[in-house]
């Protein structure tokens, strides 16, 4: 049985206003429109930072669309960056014409309300949120920005196919409040505490010779230091399925005195640093296998974007094939 697993950030996909208000009697036809009559502490929005946050922009939920369904259509996908089920469930429905039956995302942490969650074909298992776990150097903060969820995957005939955990660790933001360097420091180490805590729990959940997938977006590279720790659970190297990857398409070439752009094709994520610097492409959306399905995956593959800004996200999308 062959079985494609991909992950994608979605990049803010939003559902932003929530409001109530009366719809009032007809004008008159000639004036055309409605009058719609907002009572006194009925109309609410969402802020973050001081910033209205808005739902996703039609043409880009369009484009992620497109690239899921059109180019991607794989089993089970593991998605970062989305409000909450019901917004994932109306994608679902709406643009991608349910193709995925099983929709599983449970509320985590992130104070901007970016969470992560799993679309498949396949019937799901137990689901677990792992967004308690805490580090022993901090044990009473939540180590997980988002979460860590774990889904099983199951074939149609009810049985495990595999365990699929899905991530979106800290990023490198800063604020402009935050000293550059501390902050810096402050987000790698948050990072690596988490990348300990994940192998922590791959040690727990997992036998050493189950079959698992970990996924997500990593927001470091695969040789980073800060995600050493989780690469290795029990003394058993995890694979990194990504290593050698196929492109949909060639990398948009860089402008002139833009750099000679990407140096290999294991590549999901483009950042364009202000000042003299050239534009810095890596892999942080990745997917990474257990050794027991290290000889059972083939045909690693990312979609490549047309615009270096992205294609309706920031991202790239990758995936892989498993022969279960």
């Amino acid at each position: 049985m062959k079985v494609k697993v991909g992950t994608f950030n979605l990049n803010n996909l939003f559902s932003r206003f929530n409001f109530q208000g009366e719809l009032g009697a007809s004008p008159h036809e000639n004036l055309g429109g409605i009058t719609l009559t907002f009572g006194e502490d009925a109309f609410r929005v969402r802020t973050f930072m001081g910033r209205l946050v808005r739902e996703k922009d039609e043409a880009e939920t369009l484009e992620i669309a497109s690239r899921i369904k059109d180019v991607m259509d794989v089993d089970v996908l593991a998605v970062q960056e989305v409000e909450h089920i019901e917004i994932l469930k109306q994608f679902n429905k709406e643009y991608l014409q349910n193709l995925y039956p099983h929709v599983v995302l449970v509320e985590g942490n992130d104070q901007r309300l970016i969470d992560v969650g799993i679309l498949s074909k396949l019937p799901i298992g137990i689901i677990v949120s792992h967004q308690t776990a805490v580090h022993p150097d901090d044990p009473t903060r939540r180590v997980f920005s988002r979460d860590l969820l774990q889904v099983e995957i199951l074939g149609n005939n009810g049985k495990k196919l595999f365990t699929l955990y899905n991530t979106h660790l800290k990023s490198h933001y800063v604020s402009a409040e935050e000293d550059e360097d501390e902050g810096t420091a402050k987000a790698n180490s948050r990072r690596k505490r988490q990348a300990e805590t994940i192998a922590a729990i791959l040690s727990r959940m997992e036998r050493p010779n189950s079959r698992f997938v970990l996924t997500g977006d990593m927001n470091d590279p695969p040789d980073s230091e800060f995600l050493a720790p989780m690469l290795t659970v029990d003394n058993r190297p995890l694979v990194n399925a990504l290593e050698n990857p196929a492109e949909t398409r060639p990398a948009k070439k860089e402008t002139q005195g833009q750099g000679p752009g990407p140096q290999s094709k294991a590549w999901t994520h483009r950042f364009n640093p202000p000042g003299p610097e050239f534009p810095q492409y890596e892999l942080f959306d990745q997917i990474w296998v257990s050794q027991a399905l290290a000889d059972k995956f083939s045909n690693p593959m990312i979609d490549r974007r047309t615009r270096h800004s992205g294609n309706g996200s920031d991202h790239d999308p990758a995936w892989i094939e498993l022969d279960l």
